[in-house]
């Protein structure tokens, strides 16, 4: 104790010095002091003052201040010595003492004789401290006179208690408690705690504060523990006394198990404590923390903690005080700023404990880490997560990786991010760095839920926080656009336009930063240099006259010299530019009434403006066919996202109508003139028009005029105004946009283009193919594609038209489309070399464009286009393109043509190439979302009119099957595209990343969710399309049982025995069956369902599949629609016409599943199809000629043995019944249990079993002895069924000895024996003496297993394959664990007899002796030994056969190991 306060003692003379400082007067001269002997006071025959003054120090009257001549430990020694020498010792202490308390009657000279003396002699030669103590401090010095003197000062305490300070500041109270600090000894602790607290208990507020904290600088460490029990009865009747009394406990030592407590009371009053003092509150929480109660307080204290509580109030009141007068505004600011800094105080608590106390930043990772429900995630979780990764170091990555997992599991939404940077600004402020650090991390991940967590982290650093933190934000986000990650990139972009319209001046003030992404251009793709421009414009053109005009300057040079450039890719910059700046421009700014006149005069500047950029946009493209074709569609696009302002769109619709009349359009009459190699009919109409006065596309003689004509058409160009036919679908795309704008989506004035037809030869080749020459063949197939995407665009167009007659014609166009999908495939199939001329012009097609302007033949110009294009977009990697015209690359689909197999088998017998068009989709023009409200269609009348308008008959048009087809594949492949994320598809070997987004770069134009609510509203229709399918192999069904009951025989009927037409109707609407589900599945997956903001879109998809089954009208929560919806679902199963469809259907109810908060109420029923699928006799073809059928295969069993109640009996089902059946069955037959089990598949149910039986038993809790009697047999029966199964599955490698299967068994084979050594053995000791006979029967079965694990070891090692060696050594490791294990098993339980040893022979899978081994020297055989039975019989066979299972696997234990993918 007394080496504790002497550590302590020079701080505190500092602070007795600096009080001191504040009442003494200024030091004498030693010539002044002896000026002041004449106050010196009298003796009077007073014992006290003479024994003062013979022990060196002198008393002084007045406010001069006593005088110690010596230093102070002399004077002490010297009147110590001067009382305990007195003839009247002790009675002289008492008259001392009384002395004393006379003379300090006075308040002037208790006031002395509390300040510190005078010092008379020179610092140099004092001994001592250099300062002076006051004459009660030196005093209490003294043990013989502190009792006395303590009990004094304790008298005169309550006479000065309730006065208030003098004029100098002194407190009599204060400086009488201050004499007790710090004393080298004390005599009597226990009394002088027991007077403080009395002391306490009766003193006002205002001193008590002070008394409290004054406790540690007063008592001995032995008097802390009662000190501390006091305390807390007085914390817990005092609440105004909580920071004092958790201030001395932070400074007492105290037993943990009593901080506890304290820690718990003050827990219960946190939520009502006052502001100012929650900083030391949450301060003596934390530091009462311990590693073992860590994460239970800081649970608690996460719980209690409401920061919200106190900020929000306080902007409520500084909002109401506006409106109060301007003292009562200026009090409540004041109140408000008090506020702010007492809760960065408190999070300053919090970062200080975080950062120097690891447990503490662990425990409340963990507390939010263990946090499941949504709703009970706070700001402060949040905010915390953000705190401990900026302010620990030791546990950033723990934060980063709890926030990654909340932020997938959906738990941390943007609303919760929000309210976390609206609460917590005053402290996230302060680590912006770390934040944006963050968010840079987390633009790096692949999981597109994170990356836009990053996105919303700059999103509201640049709201909430200041201009700094804002110019770093953007600074940032342009690093990230400049990265050349291609997600990267677009949440970047997509954060910078929401930053614009969030907060438009402020971007403005940092655009000189983002102009600089100007630079980057070339690496963009057409979207995001789209989005980079129309950032730019917004920012250069906005409503502010004269802002920003710098980057207007700047934005017109760069689009003005990509423009002039003869390289794709700086033109294709030039125009997307162009296009988007001028769509900015003349984007409809409605002028208001009250608006200056300058305004109005800017808006017609930029009109003007807009005019010449278009027209210069046009002259720099009309000579180049892709050129114009890549401006026509981004016109397109601007208009039909944005809306322009009434004289522009004005312009530019009579522009466009006029160049496409006079370009395209003829009169039926026109007779076409010009050499052509076939006869040209006016094709495809759908009016018969007598009169001739009807309009035509003049397609094949503009087309005919570039295949054949190039020399005089390129000589013409400057003076003969001409268009590409390959701009033609463009062209009229961007025309029927402008119609449809200015118009209100009304199309008569263009819907002659609807019905007319188009110049062409007959494009049927029929028997005239083979006597057709290459250059005849590339023209009809160019003509074809041509006609085909004009197709595609009229539908594009008129999909939305209302009335009946125009709905009839779009259906009779979709059947032209599917008819000349069929033509496509009989050209392309006798092409090898064929490129299709582009449709789609970007930059991933940049090598297809051609590099100069000039048109030449359709083949040499083509496979100019093409001299990249096989390399960039991987559609082929030869230089021949018969690989490239049948291969089939679409990703992860297993329908790719409406083809029946039929088919392809009749095409393959005549030598003839199958054609996918599925590899040709960059050449097809892409089908709006809007097409797919066809699907709503029913049975559609048709009139047909006279000349006199009447009508004249009736036709019914319907969606047919093919049609129906055509349209569910490219949803499917759009869905594809845009809701599964890229980094979990699986791409084809060689594929281009940029490849998969071909063809569908109108699509990207549009957000996820606007794609999801459309496809949301076509369930409807897709539910009655499936229905009808579903009850159309229903019928199908019933006659084919009828026709079986009635006819011998008829079990043997296939779909290669009935007719042709049948066949491809019966594929065609299993593939639209497929198709259907497939865009369920793909729908319900979408991740974004589980965001808060896309919860109403899955609601309403779940509703349109509970509306099938019964019509509800009040509101239904999400668990009952998602059982409904399974419920309805699950009906399906009956009439699966294949086996995809059926795999399928379960990965949707999976799904469904996967939403639901109780899915084990239906995984049973999962099971029951998963089974009936794999029991199921499927039709011919859909077995082992389907390249995915394997992989569907594996997931089907996977399914089925993961949702099973007991995966032990499905597996002994199949490995003990199927199995045999096969066995026991011809060669290419299959097992009657399991028809999907045959020799081609043996190794693929094999695998799955191995694989499911050891994730079985590692999920099973090993034995306890806590357990109860009826917990081990339970145990121990499920484990003799796993040994069981696991012999079954062993034994099979007699049968079946192919490599795949045996490294099956080498593999999982020890992960099973591993699973019991870990999970079983334990069992086995508590068991073994209550089921002696089970457990040894238990260990026989499994040690014959294992004798041929090490067979299998032999056979590997004698036939050197290095594919199995290599897993050698780890199981040899294992099995000899096993024997060890066995033998401790059964030392504990006192059975050692039951335990040999042996030597066992090296064998093959056969049992044959392996001779070259039996010869070898006895170092390549180990004495192992295995679990001998305690029978007789038992250890007969132990001899017997011996019990080795090692040989030389130790030497070789330590080789690596390898999992083997290929398995």
């Amino acid at each position: 104790m007394v080496s504790k306060r002497r550590r302590l003692d020079s701080e505190n003379r500092e602070t007795v010095t600096e009080d001191a400082s504040k009442i003494m007067k200024q030091p004498l001269s030693k010539l002044a002091r002896k000026s002041y002997d004449s106050h010196e006071v009298e003796e009077n025959g007073s014992i006290f003052v003479r024994l003062l003054k013979t022990s060196g120090l002198t008393l002084k009257t007045g406010e001069n201040q006593n005088q110690l001549g010596v230093d102070q430990i002399i004077f002490q020694r010297k009147l110590f010595q001067a009382l305990r020498k007195h003839p009247s010792y002790p009675k002289i202490i008492e008259e001392f003492v009384n002395g004393l308390e006379s003379y300090i009657e006075d308040c002037d000279c208790l006031r002395n004789c509390l300040l510190s003396c005078e010092r008379l002699q020179d610092e140099e030669a004092s001994t001592g401290t250099f300062y002076s103590k006051s004459l009660i401090k030196l005093l209490l010095g003294i043990d013989i006179l502190q009792p006395a003197i303590i009990k004094m000062l304790f008298e005169k305490v309550p006479q000065f208690l309730f006065e208030n300070e003098s004029n100098d500041g002194i407190n009599m109270s204060r400086l009488i408690i201050n004499q007790l600090k710090w004393l080298d000894r004390i005599v009597d602790s226990k009394d002088l705690t027991a007077q403080m607290m009395q002391l306490i208990s009766v003193a006002p507020l205002n001193l008590q504060h002070d008394f409290i904290t004054s406790l540690p600088e007063i008592l001995v460490d032995s008097q802390h523990a009662n000190v501390g029990k006091e305390l807390s009865k007085l914390l817990a009747q005092n609440t105004s006394l909580t920071v004092p009394i958790l201030d001395v406990f932070s400074s007492l030592r105290l037993d943990s198990n009593f901080l506890s407590e304290i820690r718990q009371l003050v827990m219960g009053k946190l939520s009502s404590v006052q502001l100012e003092d929650l900083p030391v509150i949450v301060k003596f929480i934390l530091h009462s923390v311990t590693d073992t109660t860590s994460l239970e307080v800081i649970s608690e204290l996460r719980e209690k903690l409401n920061v919200q509580h106190f900020i929000l109030p306080s902007r409520v009141q500084a909002s109401q005080s506006k409106l109060k007068s301007k003292g009562l505004a200026s009090s409540s600011g004041n109140q408000e700023n008090s506020d702010k800094d007492c809760v960065i105080l408190v999070f300053d608590v919090i970062k200080s404990a975080i950062r120097y106390e690891k447990a503490i930043s662990e425990a409340w990772i963990k507390a939010i880490e263990r946090i499941e429900s949504v709703t009970e995630h706070k700001a402060l979780d949040v905010a915390m997560l953000l705190i401990i990764y900026s302010t620990s170091t030791q546990t950033k990555k723990g934060s980063e990786k709890v926030l990654r997992n909340k932020i997938q599991s959906g738990c941390i939404q943007e609303q919760l991010l929000e309210g976390t940077f609206s609460t917590h600004y005053m402290v996230l402020k302060d680590i912006c760095p770390s934040i944006l650090l963050l968010a840079q991390t987390l633009f790096h991940s692949q999981d597109q839920r994170i990356i836009l967590f990053g996105s919303l982290l700059y999103k509201y650093a640049f709201k909430i926080f200041d201009t700094y933190c804002q110019q770093e934000v953007v600074g940032a986000l342009v690093t990230h656009v400049c990265s050349g990650n291609e997600a990267e990139v677009d949440t970047a972009l997509d954060v910078l336009l929401e930053l614009i319209a969030l907060n438009p001046s402020a971007m403005r003030l940092n655009a000189v930063f983002v102009k600089g992404i100007l630079d980057y251009l070339e690496t963009m793709s057409p979207q995001q240099i789209r989005k980079i421009f129309c950032i730019l414009s917004t920012l250069a053109f906005s409503q502010q006259p004269g802002t920003s005009n710098h980057i207007q300057d700047e934005m017109h040079l760069v689009i003005r010299k990509q423009l002039s450039s003869t390289v794709f890719k700086y033109k294709l910059i030039g125009i997307i530019g162009a296009v988007t700046m001028a769509g900015i421009m003349a984007e409809d700014r409605s002028v208001p009434s009250n608006s200056t006149q300058r305004r109005a005069d800017l808006s017609s500047e930029w009109c003007t403006q807009v005019t010449s950029l278009l027209q210069l946009v046009h002259s720099c493209t009309e000579h180049s066919p892709w050129a114009s074709s890549l401006y026509y569609d981004e016109f397109a696009n601007l208009i039909q996202e944005r809306k322009l302002a009434p004289k522009t769109l004005e312009w530019v619709g009579q522009t466009i109508f006029n160049d496409f009349q006079d370009a395209f359009v003829v009169d039926f009459c026109a007779i076409p003139e010009g050499d052509f190699p076939f006869p040209v009919k006016a094709l495809y109409g759908l009016e018969e028009s007598s009169t001739q006065d009807g309009i035509v596309i003049n397609l094949l003689p503009l087309f005919f005029q570039e295949f054949a004509g190039v020399s005089q058409m390129t000589s013409q160009e400057s003076s003969q105004k001409s268009m590409s036919s390959l701009c033609l679908a463009s062209h009229f795309r961007l025309l029927r946009l402008c119609v449809a704008r200015q118009h209100n989506g009304n199309l008569d004035e263009i819907d002659g283009l609807l019905d007319c037809p188009l110049f062409l030869p007959d494009l049927e080749p029929g028997e005239k193919l083979e006597s057709m020459s290459a250059k005849e063949r590339s023209l009809m197939c160019s003509l074809t594609f041509l006609t085909f995407n004009w197709f595609r665009e009229v539908v594009n167009a008129f999909c939305q038209q209302t009335s009946p007659e125009m709905k009839g014609k779009v259906l009779s166009r979709l059947k032209d489309l599917v008819e000349l999908q069929e033509i496509l495939e009989k050209y392309l199939a006798v092409i090898p070399d064929y490129v299709p001329p582009f449709a789609n012009v970007d930059m991933d097609t940049l090598d297809m464009i051609p590099k100069s302007s000039s048109a030449v033949s359709t083949k040499n110009r083509n496979k100019g286009k093409m001299g990249g294009r096989k390399q960039k977009a991987d559609i082929s990697k030869a230089s021949s393109t018969e690989t490239l015209l049948t291969e089939d690359t679409s990703e992860c689909d297993t329908v790719t043509s409406g083809r029946s197999p039929v088919e392809k088998e009749s095409a393959g017998k005549e030598g003839k190439t199958f054609v996918s068009l599925q590899n040709y989709h960059a050449f097809f023009r892409e089908l709006d979302i809007e097409v797919f409200s066809i699907l709503h269609s029913g049975l559609v009348t048709k009139f047909i009119l006279d000349t006199e308008m009447h009508t004249e008959a009736t036709e019914v048009v319907q969606l047919g099957p093919a049609e129906l087809l055509f349209l569910l594949e490219d949803l499917s492949q759009k869905l594809e595209n845009v809701l599964t994320p890229s980094f979990a598809k699986r791409l084809c070997f060689l594929k281009n990343k940029g490849n998969r987004n071909i063809g569908f770069s109108h699509l990207h134009q549009r957000s996820v969710q606007d794609i999801v609510h459309c496809v949301v509203q076509l369930l409807t229709p897709m539910c009655n399309h499936l229905e009808n399918i579903h009850n159309y192999f229903q019928v199908r069904r019933l006659s084919y049982y009828k026709t079986r009951n009635h006819s011998l025989g008829a079990e043997h009927l296939s779909v290669d025995d009935k007719p042709r037409v049948k066949a491809q109707e019966q594929h065609t609407m299993s593939s639209c069956y497929q198709k259907l589900l497939q865009i369920f599945y793909t729908l319900f997956a979408w991740k974004g369902f589980t965001h808060h903001s896309n919860l109403h879109l899955l609601h309403s998809a779940l509703e349109v599949l509970t509306s099938r089954l019964k019509q509800t009208e009040q509101e239904q929560p999400l668990e009952e629609l998602i059982s409904q919806s399974f419920n309805y679902l699950q009906n399906f199963h009956h009439c699966i016409p294949n086996f995809q469809c059926g795999l399928y259907l379960l990965r949707l109810l999976m799904t469904l599943l996967e939403k639901s908060a109780a899915p084990t109420q239906k995984k049973e029923k999962l099971a029951t199809l998963a089974k009936q699928l794999l029991c199921r006799a499927w039709p011919h073809g859909e077995k082992e000629k389907n390249t995915n059928f394997n992989d569907h295969l594996h997931d089907l069993l996977c399914i089925y043995l993961e949702h099973t109640d007991n995966v032990l009996k499905a597996i002994e089902e199949i490995a003990g019944v199927g199995v045999p059946e096969l066995v026991n069955a011809p060669k290419d037959a299959s097992s009657s249990t399991f028809p999907m089990l045959t020799r081609h598949t043996f190794v693929i149910f094999f695998r799955v079993m191995m694989a499911e039986l050891e994730k079985t038993v590692k999920s099973l809790q090993a034995g306890t002895a806590t357990d109860s009697q009826q917990v081990h047999e339970e145990k121990l029966l499920y484990w003799n069924m796993a040994v069981r199964d696991f012999s079954i599955l062993i034994n099979l490698m007699k049968v079946f000895d192919s490599y795949p299967v045996l490294h099956v068994c080498l593999k999982y084979g020890r992960h099973f024996v591993e699973a019991f050594l870990k999970q079983c053995m334990p069992l086995l000791d508590f068991c073994f003496r209550k089921h002696r006979e089970d457990v040894l029967s238990l260990l026989e079965t499994l040690q014959r297993n294992t004798r041929l694990l090490h067979h299998l070891c032999g056979h590997s090692k004698i036939h050197q394959d290095t594919r199995l060696t290599k897993h050698v050594p780890l199981l040899k490791k294992s099995l000899e664990l096993l024997v060890c294990r066995v033998k401790a098993m059964l030392v504990l339980n006192n059975c050692r007899e039951a335990f040999w040893l042996g030597t066992l022979k090296n064998r093959d899978l056969q049992g044959e002796e392996i001779v070259s081994q039996h010869l070898s020297s006895p170092e390549s055989t180990s004495e192992d030994s295995e679990s001998g039975m305690t029978s007789h019989v038992s250890r007969d066979r132990a001899t017997q056969d011996g019990e080795d299972e090692a040989s030389d696997g130790q030497k070789d234990q330590d080789n690596d190991e390898s999992d083997d993918s290929s398995d």
